[in-house]
């Protein structure tokens, strides 16, 4: 299995701090071969952080891709019955984002993407940013994971002794758990010490 003409949604979300380590993984993802559309949370495009500000993202984004933002669930529609993807990617997922992900709400234009790609059973990837993955988020996150078509890039606590309840995907495994759900199996192991220098 290779990228090579593969069709992949590609949704961020607002964890604007691990931008810097999803973009690389944006680009490896367009090396391979696959057509990659982008696609933007409502946050995304209408916050400016000290991480950037929401302009400047979504062209970087749309010149990694040379592909147009979708940024309206209008635009996102069609990605179900009309211009299926082979797989729908989501990284960073907030916490915020895959609470309304795991109860069915289509809210912004990632999630009316993610939807619209299960309703095409095909695969959609996850790669989670979330302060409260171990506390009261903890039960959509293990939703989720339950879920048919749904697959996560490996993740685990960012900061065990400031942060307990923080968990995030190591974005730099995206590629090969794409690679993976394309063929309807998890890499494994999904639950990982995050950074492994903190062993």
């Amino acid at each position: 299995m290779d990228l090579k003409g593969k069709r992949l949604g590609f949704g961020l979300t607002g964890s604007h701090c691990t931008y810097d380590a999803v973009v690389p993984e944006l680009k490896k993802l367009v090396n391979a071969g696959a057509d990659v559309i982008p696609v933007v949370s409502y946050t995304v495009q209408n916050t400016n952080t000290r991480f950037g500000e929401g302009e400047e993202w979504i062209k970087k984004i749309e010149e990694i891709t040379g592909n147009k933002i979708i940024n309206s669930i209008v635009k996102a529609e069609p990605l179900g019955p009309k211009l299926p993807l082979d797989c729908m990617v989501i990284a960073p997922l907030t916490g915020n984002s895959m609470s309304k992900l795991a109860n069915a709400l289509t809210e912004s234009p990632v999630l009316m993407a993610a939807k619209a790609t299960l309703r095409n059973l095909n695969p959609v990837v996850l790669g989670i940013s979330t302060n409260d993955a171990l506390g009261l988020n903890g039960m959509n996150l293990m939703k989720l994971m339950s879920t048919k078509n749904i697959y996560f890039i490996p993740f685990g606590q960012d900061s065990p002794d400031k942060k307990p309840n923080s968990m995030v995907a190591r974005m730099e495994m995206l590629v090969p758990t794409v690679l993976q759900a394309l063929e309807h199996k998890q890499i494994q192991p999904v639950i990982v010490e995050r950074y492994k220098d903190d062993l």
